[in-house]
């Protein structure tokens, strides 16, 4: 399991070794066609602010190479803000005192045919609470058989479950698999995830292990910008894509950086990570892996998210809404966060277009792997 290979890689140690890398470890890494998770933290370092334009050319060519002038579209579908955590930042935190929403069968088709009119979306994400008693395998397994009839590519970002579970939600049509570990700082941890059973940490960050195990065709992973040095968290996720490339090399992965937006939580970040910065991360990471899906949603206001979809951004979500029953009744339930980019999915697409960029609606089937 990760959590073991993780135990050996230090923190503080991995947060000074960022700090003392120099020009020439940049320039080194730059010259490089395969790189190491040591020249992955010299192109995310302050030495490699100058360098910018340059990762941003080189970004650009490996992108075009691998996926060519494309972007996949997604969208998410909120089907619950039951959750029995209480992580300190998060709009649905138990705490937090409001009416919980599950949608039943009706609301879940409802919502399948109200996405279909607002764009020919195939890849669908499927979002719950983490609360097993309402929302767990059961409720998920036929959310999904509701939703195959809709789309052709099903994603699920919910509680870690056990490899078991996942590979019987492969067998109801499950495509995909969406986790953020939030934060790769194990002592610090605890301190977002107070309780609940996202407070076990190896739980969350082994779950990564269970999907592997179980043949999920596409893992998406991130950490959660705001919350400790995203240099740092960064490089965690970097060496856990090895291991996990390594371990399980038929999957297919994701990468997403979300930067934390206001919530009804009322959390201040920590640590902030300004546009440039986040430009230099996507540049890294994809010189680092020339393969890896880079992800951006809505989180992210429409200019950048368009200025990076021609250096090194693959795929975009696009007219999120983040509560359940978003899309048949807006607003009517507690959002987890607030999008920033609210364009619909129908300029979205044509603003890629103007770009000189195609936008895909579904993603590689399995079999084509």
């Amino acid at each position: 399991m990760f959590s073991d290979e993780l135990e050996h890689i230090s923190w503080d140690d991995t947060t000074s070794r960022i700090a003392s890398k120099t020009h020439r470890d940049v320039e080194f890494a730059l010259s490089k066609p395969t790189l190491n998770v040591d020249d992955f933290m010299a192109l995310i370092s302050p030495a490699a602010e100058p360098y910018l334009e340059q990762m941003a050319q080189l970004s650009m060519k490996y992108t075009q190479e691998r996926f060519g002038k494309v972007i996949s579209m997604y969208i998410p579908l909120y089907l619950s803000n039951a959750c029995t955590n209480f992580c300190v930042y998060c709009g649905f935190n138990h705490n937090n005192k409001f009416t919980r929403t599950t949608l039943n069968d009706e609301q879940i088709a409802a919502e399948c045919r109200a996405i279909r009119e607002l764009g020919p979306f195939e890849n669908l994400l499927i979002v719950t609470g983490e609360a097993p008693a309402i929302a767990g395998v059961d409720y998920l397994e036929n959310a999904l058989h509701i939703a195959r009839p809709y789309f052709n590519n099903l994603s699920i970002e919910v509680m870690p479950l056990k490899a078991d579970d996942y590979l019987r939600l492969t067998h109801a049509g499950l495509n995909g698999v969406v986790c953020f570990q939030e934060t790769y700082h194990k002592d610090r941890y605890k301190l977002y995830h107070p309780k609940g059973m996202k407070s076990i940490f190896e739980w969350r960050l082994n779950g990564f292990d269970r999907m592997g195990q179980a043949g999920v065709h596409k893992i998406g992973m991130g950490v959660l910008i705001g919350l400790e040095d995203w240099r740092t968290d960064i490089t965690m996720m970097a060496y856990h894509l090895r291991y996990l490339q390594k371990h399980y090399w038929r999957t297919r992965y994701s990468v997403n950086f979300p930067r934390m937006r206001p919530s009804e939580s009322g959390f201040q970040p920590n640590v902030t990570m300004t546009d440039r910065q986040l430009a230099q991360v996507t540049f890294a990471f994809r010189i680092f892996d020339h393969d890896v899906d880079i992800s951006y949603s809505t989180r992210e206001n429409p200019r950048l998210r368009e200025n990076m979809m021609k250096l090194g951004v693959t795929s975009m979500s696009a007219g999120s809404r983040t509560e359940p029953g978003g899309y048949t009744h807006a607003r009517e339930a507690l959002e987890q966060f607030h999008v920033s980019d609210e364009r619909s999915p129908i300029d979205v697409a044509n603003d890629i277009r103007s770009l000189g960029y195609e936008p895909v609606w579904k993603d590689w089937d399995k079999v084509f792997d």
